[in-house]
C-alpha cells in the first residue's frame, strides 16, 4: 500500500510538471510536445500499464486495509482519540471514494479521448501533433467543469496530506527526529500538488 502510494505521488509530480506548460507557453507547443512524448513513447507506454496496475492495486489494498480496520473494531470507541493521529487519517477512505469517482470522469474527458478519439492537429516544426493543448483549455472555458475539478482536487489534496509521511512509516521509516520532519513535507507535497492542478483551470478559465 506504501510503495503503490508512493509511485502514484510520484506520477503526480510528473503530470503536474507537464501540465503546468500550459501556463506558461500560450503556443501550447510545450505542452503538445510532452504530452506526444508521453502517449508515444514506448517506455512511458509500459508504465503506463504499470500506473494504472498501480492505482487499482492501491484501491483494492486501500479497500483491503479499511474492511480490516472495521473488523478488527466493530464497536466504535465512545470517544475518539482524534490527537494520535491527523484529522485526514480518519477519512482516506471516504476521500479516496471521491477521488476514484472523479477520476472515472477524469479519463473519459481526457485520457481516452486522446487515446481514442480524433483530435485536432498542429504543425511544430514541420512535424504533426495531435492538439491536446486545446482539449484541455476548451475543457476549462466551462464553469461547472473548473469548480468540479477545484473541488475534487481539493480532495485529492486532503487525501495526500496524511499520504506520504503514513507511507514513510509503513515502511518502517519512524523515527522521534525525522517523523515530525514527514509530517511537514507531507503537508507541503499535498499543497504544492493539489495547488498546481487546482491553478491550472482556474488561470485558464480566467485568461481564456
Amino acid at each position: 500500500m506504501a510503495l503503490a502510494g508512493l509511485f502514484l505521488i510520484s506520477f503526480l509530480v510528473v503530470h503536474l510538471s507537464i501540465n503546468l506548460l500550459l501556463l506558461f507557453d500560450d503556443s501550447r507547443e510545450l505542452f503538445n510536445i510532452a504530452a506526444h512524448f508521453m502517449g508515444t513513447n514506448p517506455v512511458i507506454q509500459v508504465f503506463q500499464i504499470v500506473l494504472f496496475g498501480g492505482i487499482i492495486l492501491h484501491i483494492l489494498l486501500g479497500i483491503i486495509l479499511q474492511i480490516q480496520n472495521w473488523l478488527a473494531r466493530p464497536t466504535r470507541y465512545k470517544v475518539e482519540g482524534y490527537s494520535h493521529t491527523s484529522f485526514f487519517s480518519k477519512f482516506m477512505i471516504h476521500t479516496g471514494a471521491v477521488i476514484l469517482a472523479f477520476l472515472v470522469i477524469h479519463l473519459f474527458n481526457f485520457f481516452f479521448k486522446a487515446k481514442f478519439g480524433e483530435l485536432e492537429t498542429v504543425m511544430i516544426g514541420n512535424d504533426s501533433y495531435e492538439d491536446m493543448g486545446i482539449l484541455v483549455i476548451e475543457k476549462f472555458k466551462e464553469f461547472p467543469y473548473v469548480i468540479m475539478y477545484v473541488v475534487w482536487l481539493l480532495f485529492l489534496g486532503f487525501h495526500l496530506d496524511h499520504a506520504f509521511h503514513s507511507a514513510l512509516q509503513s515502511l518502517g521509516l519512524n523515527h522521534s527526529k525525522y517523523t515530525p520532519v514527514a509530517f511537514g513535507i507531507s503537508r507541503a507535497l499535498a499543497i504544492l500538488i493539489a495547488g498546481g492542478f487546482i491553478l491550472i483551470p482556474v488561470v485558464i478559465y480566467i485568461t481564456q
